[in-house]
């Protein structure tokens, strides 16, 4: 049985291949949603405002879209736009627990769903220099809070309290439930298609 193909309006190669680790196949088509947060937005709603817009903003019966953001001391951090932003993030994040929020909206045959998840990550304390040479790995550079936990990033942190695939920018727990509230049965569909 041939499932659907999915749509993900992100250009995140690791968005794709946390869907194409679970068997779904996926077609990138990023969505070009200005990424600019509103005045006194909170984080959450930002998030989730951004992740809507984004899988609305590409067309297909059905569509994901995603935004991540670190937050720490009530202040967010995207991307960072230089190595020395890199730099001044990652120093925020030193000896700290900051938390991984990332809003998911699944756009399905006009009915869009957007659900958050949130994890909570604990820093260990390192030297700048350290740093730095973390920064020189290109790594941090296409990443909120300029850090990947997937590659070396793993080294900077100390603890994760809650879903892994969450911090590298998909929660992957929680699709099922998603793709169940816009009526979709993909889930359903791939346990068939094992068992059969």
């Amino acid at each position: 049985m041939s499932l659907p193909t999915l749509i993900l309006a992100s250009a995140s190669p690791r968005r794709k291949q946390l869907l194409e680790m679970l068997g779904i196949p996926v077609t990138v088509r990023p969505s070009h949603v200005p990424e600019v947060r509103l005045p006194d937005e909170m984080p959450v709603p930002y998030a989730e405002r951004l992740a809507r817009a984004k899988a609305l903003g590409v067309e297909g019966d059905l569509v994901l879209g995603a935004d991540t953001l670190v937050v720490v001391g009530g202040d967010i951090l995207e991307k960072p736009t230089d190595a020395e932003d890199a730099l001044r993030m990652l120093q925020r994040l030193q000896g700290r627990t900051h938390e991984v929020v990332t809003s998911v909206a699944l756009s399905a045959k006009r009915r869009t769903r957007v659900l958050t998840d949130r994890t909570r990550v604990t820093f260990r304390a390192a030297s700048d220099d350290m740093l730095r040479d973390y920064i020189t790995t290109g790594e941090p550079m296409d990443k909120a809070g300029a850090y990947g936990i997937q590659g070396r990033g793993v080294l900077l942190s100390e603890a994760i309290d809650g879903s892994w695939s969450n911090v590298v920018g998909l929660p992957l727990e929680s699709l099922p439930r998603l793709f169940a509230e816009v009526g979709d049965d993909l889930f359903a569909r791939m346990e068939g298609a094992q068992r059969g």
